[in-house]
């Protein structure tokens, strides 16, 4: 018969084999719920938890918007990303072609334009003031040399050219009445506009489409898109660099029969954008006319002019490259570089006799230019 001790002893063994057993079984759920928090984690963070980088991959997509092709190329961890990224970013670009086109008579900008002259100031948008309030500024820093009341004088110089017939003084006369930045004031505590004379046509070609390219890597941010780079015809932005590069290259060539000046422009958190008549121009009485017209004229410009402009956006480095454009050489020069950040190429042909100024090659910008391989 088990004694007292015995059976204490006895008791003593099975609590702690039962207490052992306790232990194990809670050790083993910590471990299961462990190791189940961490399969969580990894799951909502990725390899970022891990101190690993998503791997990415490249996606490209070009759309015809604002009538051009636009070109998008960017780095995302994966298709679905990367499509729900280019889709907001050409919704955008569509929304301000709505806005700012002068070929849409149903634009807001068309509609204003129609309205003139406007017998009280005008409620405009956010986007519309943002891009007239900046074109005001440049034409006053200019003196007129950008001006997007220029309107009447584009017309007449897109019908030139698909008529191949000189405007008619007359015309010229009409539309110069209608021509001049001081005509378009601006209220920026109503945020309104107010055209003053008759047949006003605002145009914004020569910034309409910087802005837009500035909007649209702005919404690849919003979707978490760092690495990018946008092109639309000629006025490019990049955003951070490729990975594993130190930028995004950039051939550029101011004049297409003659290389001597082309460039290549390694690119990163920067725009580079270029103006000039190679393509469209026309020539009548044996005179070459660009389709860039000197407002202070009316004429389209007569000498070859080729300009490339490198700064922080798409907005500046494009109403630069145009006014730029309508200035002689070292005044075009002088005038990049008073925008902070910006540096620029301007060459203009007369006849054999090639003229041309630059500031890419200089301390800040070295890093940016490099000659053409």
């Amino acid at each position: 018969m088990p004694t007292f001790h015995h059976q204490l002893m006895q008791s003593r063994c099975i609590l702690y084999v039962v207490e052992r057993e306790l232990l194990r079984k809670v050790d083993a759920a910590c471990r299961l719920l462990c190791g189940l928090l961490w399969g969580v984690l990894l799951a909502l963070s990725g390899p970022a938890a891990l101190g690993h980088d998503p791997p990415l991959e490249r996606f490209q997509a070009t759309q015809v918007e604002m009538g051009v092709p636009f070109r998008m190329l960017l780095y995302a961890p994966d298709k679905s990303t990367a499509k729900g990224a280019f889709d907001a970013a050409f919704a955008r670009i569509q929304e301000l072609n709505a806005i700012l086109s002068d070929y849409d008579e149903q634009s807001e900008l068309s509609r204003l334009s129609a309205a003139s002259p406007t017998p009280k100031p005008v409620p405009i948008s956010q986007d519309l003031w943002n891009v007239l309030d900046r074109s005001q500024s440049l034409a006053r820093q200019t003196d007129g040399a950008f001006d997007v009341t220029v309107g009447p004088y584009v017309r007449l110089w897109r019908r030139a050219r698909r008529q191949k017939e000189m405007p008619s003084a007359e015309r010229l006369a009409e539309a110069r009445a209608a021509v001049g930045y001081e005509h378009l004031v601006l209220d920026a505590n109503e945020r309104t506009a107010l055209l003053k004379v008759p047949h006003m046509r605002l145009d914004l070609g020569g910034i309409a489409m910087g802005y837009a390219v500035d909007e649209a890597m702005k919404v690849l941010r919003e979707h978490g898109i760092t690495r990018a780079l946008i092109d639309a015809s000629g006025d490019i932005l990049a955003s951070d660099p490729p990975p594993g590069g130190q930028g995004w290259t950039i051939s550029v060539m101011p004049f297409a029969d003659d290389d001597s000046l082309a460039r290549e422009i390694l690119l990163a958190n920067a725009a580079v954008t270029s103006a000039g008549d190679a393509y469209q121009h026309v020539v009548l009485n044996g005179k070459r006319y660009s389709h860039i017209v000197d407002t202070r004229t009316g004429l389209g410009l007569t000498n070859q002019t080729a300009v490339i402009v490198i700064a922080p956006d798409c907005l500046t480095a494009d109403s630069l490259d145009t006014a730029a454009s309508v200035l002689a050489p070292e005044a075009a020069l002088k005038l990049i570089e008073s925008a902070p950040g910006a540096a620029g190429l301007v060459a203009r042909k007369s006849g054999d006799t090639t003229e041309s100024v630059s500031s890419l090659e200089t301390k800040d910008f070295a890093k940016y230019a490099m000659p053409k391989k």
